[in-house]
């Protein structure tokens, strides 16, 4: 935790929920305390629409007269390596993995979330590449909205390109210029 007095600190945690219909949703905080509330356009600055619960996220927060309440996403942590069970596939990727694959941009042509899957284009390609809800949830993503633009670490699984990470694109562009 950063503390300053005359303006917000910055504090990580745990996303406790959040409704992208509603607008909003809470953060523990893992010195404990009162939730912190994280509104959507807090979260749309970051360059997300939504975000997992459980997803570990580093904000920073002002006092309020209703409380703590997110001022600016600072980071949102990605789950290190992936094992998915795929039908009677399992697919294993490491952290390194994971590294060794490039982020390309792409745009949300569907993702149905009762479903558990969607699908994006890479720019420049002409093949669909298919998302799995987990893939997603480990990406720090609850939802995609068609027409979202995001940046995929894709690898060739059995029955075509498959996502192995979603990052988003303002984050990726970040990670890029630093």
């Amino acid at each position: 935790m950063t503390q300053s007095d005359d303006g917000p600190r910055v504090l990580r945690g745990q996303v406790k929920w959040f409704d992208p219909a509603k607008g909003f949703g809470f953060i523990v905080a893992d010195i404990g305390g009162a939730d912190i509330l994280l509104h959507g356009n807090v979260l749309r600055n970051y360059g997300q629409n939504s975000v997992a619960e459980g997803t570990v996220i580093e904000v920073s927060v002002q006092e309020t007269a209703r409380g703590l309440q997110a001022v600016e996403v600072i980071g949102i942590e990605l789950q290190q390596g992936i094992a998915l069970q795929l039908n009677d596939d399992v697919v294993e990727l490491t952290a390194a993995d994971l590294a060794a694959c490039p982020l390309e941009p792409a745009r949300v042509k569907w993702f149905d979330k009762i479903k558990g899957f969607g699908f994006a284009n890479v720019y420049g390609r002409s093949e669909d590449v298919f998302i799995h809800i987990e893939v997603l949830r480990r990406s720090g993503f609850a939802d995609l909205q068609a027409g979202e633009a995001v940046c995929l670490r894709i690898f060739e699984g059995e029955r075509g390109r498959m996502a192995a990470q979603v990052c988003a694109w303002e984050s990726a562009l970040r990670s890029v210029s630093s």
